[in-house]
């Protein structure tokens, strides 16, 4: 799934998980390479629902998300099966 990403410098953000909810993939497009890859190769492996305790609510500076927490939402959204728009299957 594709989850397009609001308030971060990336655009988007590529999730991949397998019928348990572990994470396969991860892919950002935009967004600062080298955090963004960091952070991809971290959770790959990872319950998404450990992911999203770990990282959710993280703030880029004085902004009121980031790169982390907007995967957090992507992956919550994974898991809700959300199609409210935000996320392109």
């Amino acid at each position: 799934m594709t989850y397009r990403t609001k308030g971060t410098c990336s655009m988007a953000i590529h999730v991949e998980l397998d019928s348990e909810h572990v994470i396969q993939n991860v892919e950002f497009v935009g967004g600062c390479s080298g955090n963004t890859q960091g952070v991809a190769v971290l959770v790959k492996g990872m319950k998404a629902e450990e992911a999203i305790d770990k990282i959710e609510g993280i703030r880029c500076g004085s902004k009121p998300t980031s790169c982390p927490d907007q995967l957090a939402k992507a992956l919550r959204m994974a898991l809700e099966g959300d199609g409210d728009g935000s996320v392109a299957k």
